[in-house]
């Protein structure tokens, strides 16, 4: 327990009571879930059973980050108890931060457990840094909100994973790429002079859910923000961060020693391309001594790169790595296709990287989409996962929703990323065990919007992404509970509704947008509504046509030994199974084979019917979750309530939207009549076809 040794702050707590439960008031989600809505009911009067607690400080420390838990445990139990006036009695319970004696970055964990101190009652959040006890000091809040009486509360957690990492792809004039939720909230125009606090209630945010790195710009980055006006930016806000626990990394431009150096190559193998970035790296930790590192994307949609140079992506990210030293971190990512590619796009990580398993620096870690081809609504595991033993391997997620339903609805993605971490990989174990010793990112879905995710219901994907780097064997249903509770209500019947909405959402988007394993069907450029019928894209592998593959005779992308031989990419065992139909799981199934129109599922239905069922069921089950959130009117606010029925009516839209145009393109190839009981498509094929969206947001 780290009793007597480090830096122990005491807060004494004192008896207060609620005297009736406050009428639901508007909000806005500002707060996230960091309400500390005051308790009601049974749990009320649990915690009045044992003393109900308002901190107040004993012991200032002389540390930002205690400073802060301190800081966070007076509001948080101030707020659970429905006033913020402490009194010091008799009956006051201390809460000992037992810190060690480093800021630290939290890896060790935390413990929280009761004990006695001559004869008074205690609890003790013991850690050996100080971002322990800020991470401890979050939990137990989190669980004095969930209703659990304080002599019961046990925890003894660490982190699976050491790099909990959110990648912004915000840009430095404010515009996010793929954003939903407003512009950048980190306003580079006006720092390092001013701060907006919104920066630090983001880093708060972060911290109350271990997230650690922060990378602050796109990976399709601009030269100019290596540029010193932009290390001071960026210092600035290292400096508002730290004590939350968060190092800041920065994606740079592979090109820089050209277009800010002055240099005629970016050879990695020139040793003025390697002096620039030292000088670079130098001049980076002189103003961050704690700086992340880099985040390359590097010889992928058009960004420069080391295979422009005859050079391997190995030998591009060790010349950066060796600028770091054992500073910091080079995370490259492997999304990768090319131009004169002309295989399976799918295939083509793989053949570029595998091969160079064992070549990588120490402190370089390969970034790793959760599929083969781009944050679909479903894909397989990518084929990565375990054939890169020898190299640090991370998984890379998307919080934001580019490809499910942007910013309408409901789309909880936990179960998505629950179903890539707990994939055997036939090689080393599922990819949970593969990734945790390295880490987890996600593409952020934060913006500018009042609510930060440009739905309420978002918000619960960047609470799920940081509760699953922090233990990926947590289930989704216990996060949606545990989100919903402390963001809605802690009544049982809503939250038990709530949790039934979020754990079905996902794969009702999957059943209006890509059932089977169909994907990218989406629009051009934008990547909003249905477009299958695109075929003539500069880009064979920029089309829907290429991965749908649909004819009169069929649909489905072959992978197999027959076709692209993709599947051969996987391990052994794997590859057998999905080799066949008849064993592939059917979630997988047109993702790697192409079958008749008249092929047998194992429902009894052709695969024609069993299309035009899976739209159905898609629509059928928004119309549920806008039904169950209208029964839920009595126990959310007015405000919140309002906004997102109006959302789920966007959803609503668009799914009928989705599956109208599908099926009508579908037919429109096979000419085969709708199957029995289904509903013809609203509207004829060309008018879907003449839908546009020039000013759709996140381009």
């Amino acid at each position: 327990m780290m009793r007597g040794r480090g830096l122990v702050n005491r807060l004494a707590v004192i008896v207060a009571a609620l005297l009736a439960a406050a009428p639901l008031h508007a909000e806005d989600g500002y707060a996230l879930w960091l309400r500390h809505a005051p308790l009601e009911g049974e749990a009320l009067a649990a915690l009045r059973a044992e003393a109900p607690i308002v901190p107040v400080i004993v012991d200032r420390a002389d540390s930002p980050t205690l400073a802060i838990a301190e800081t966070e445990l007076r509001r948080g139990i101030a707020g659970l108890q429905g006033h913020d006036r402490p009194r010091l009695t008799a009956d006051s319970t201390e809460i000992i931060l037992d810190c060690g004696t480093t800021r630290g970055d939290g890896a060790a964990g935390f413990v929280i457990a009761p004990e006695r101190i001559e004869g008074r009652r205690a609890v003790r959040i013991a850690a050996a840094d100080h971002v322990g006890c800020l991470y401890g000091s979050f939990a137990l809040l989190r669980a004095l909100g969930e209703g659990t009486p304080l002599s019961e509360i046990r925890r003894d957690e660490a982190p699976a994973m050491p790099l909990r990492m959110l990648d912004h792809w915000d840009n430095p004039d404010g515009h996010v790429e793929r954003g939903y939720a407003g512009r950048s909230i980190i306003d580079w125009w006006h720092l390092p002079d001013k701060l907006d606090p919104r920066l630090v209630d983001y880093a708060r945010a972060n911290a109350s859910i271990g997230i650690n790195a922060v990378a602050v710009n796109n990976v399709n980055a601009k030269a100019f923000m290596l540029e010193p006006r932009y290390i001071a930016r960026l210092a600035r806000l290292a400096d508002a961060w730290r004590p939350y626990g968060i190092r800041v990394f920065l994606s740079a431009r592979f090109s820089a020693p050209m277009e800010l150096g002055g240099l005629p190559t970016a050879d990695p193998r020139d040793p003025a391309v390697k002096a620039w970035w030292q000088a670079k790296a130098d001049e980076i930790y002189a103003a961050i001594p704690d700086f992340g590192g880099f985040l390359v994307k590097a010889n992928s949609e058009g960004q420069p790169g080391p295979q422009d140079y005859g050079r391997s992506h190995a030998e591009g990210a060790n010349m950066l790595a060796a600028a770091l030293g054992d500073r910091g971190t080079v995370i490259w990512r492997a999304f990768v296709y090319s131009p004169e590619d002309t295989s399976d796009r799918t295939a083509q990580a793989y053949a570029e990287f595998q091969p160079l398993d064992g070549q990588f620096a120490l402190n370089v870690i390969l970034q790793v989409k959760n599929g083969a081809l781009d944050f679909q609504p479903r894909e397989p595991f990518h084929p990565l996962f375990g054939a890169m033993p020898r190299t640090r391997v991370m998984l890379e997620a998307q919080i934001t929703r580019e490809y499910l339903g942007q910013a309408s609805g409901i789309a909880y993605l936990a179960p998505l990323w629950k179903e890539v971490l707990e994939a055997q990989t036939g090689r080393g174990g599922s990819v949970a065990q593969i990734t945790a010793p390295v880490g987890m990112a996600g593409v952020a879905n934060v913006g500018s919007d009042r609510n930060w995710t440009g739905t309420h219901f978002d918000a619960a994907n960047w609470y799920a992404f940081g509760r699953l780097a922090w233990n990926p064997a947590l289930s989704s249903e216990d996060i949606a509970r545990e989100w919903a509770a402390q963001t809605f209500t802690r009544d049982d019947q809503a939250l038990g509704t709530i949790a039934a909405m979020m754990l079905g959402s996902r794969e009702t988007v999957v059943d209006y947008t890509g059932p089977l394993g169909l994907a990218h069907l989406m629009g051009t450029g934008h990547h909003y509504g249905p477009a299958p019928w695109v075929c003539d894209l500069g880009r064979a592998d920029w089309n829907p046509c290429y991965y749908h593959r649909a004819d009169k005779g069929g649909i489905g992308f072959d992978r197999t030994a027959a076709g692209s031989k993709a599947l051969a990419q996987y391990a052994p065992a794997i590859a057998a199974n999905w080799s066949d139909p008849a064993t592939t799981d059917p979630r997988y199934l047109l993702w790697f084979h192409h079958l008749p129109w008249s092929h047998r599922l194992p429902s009894g239905r052709t695969l024609w019917e069993e299309l035009a069922a899976r739209y159905d069921a898609g629509v059928a089950g928004v119309d549920r979750m806008a039904a169950a959130w209208a029964s839920l009117a009595p126990a959310i606010d007015a405000e919140r309530h309002a906004a997102i029925t109006a959302d789920l009516a966007i959803q609503r839209k668009e799914a009928r939207w989705w599956r109208d145009a599908s099926l009508a393109y579908w037919q429109s190839v096979n000419g085969l009549a709708l199957p029995p009981g289904t509903a013809p498509p609203a509207e004829p094929l060309a008018a879907y076809k003449l839908r546009a969206f020039p000013e759709a947001p996140g381009q």
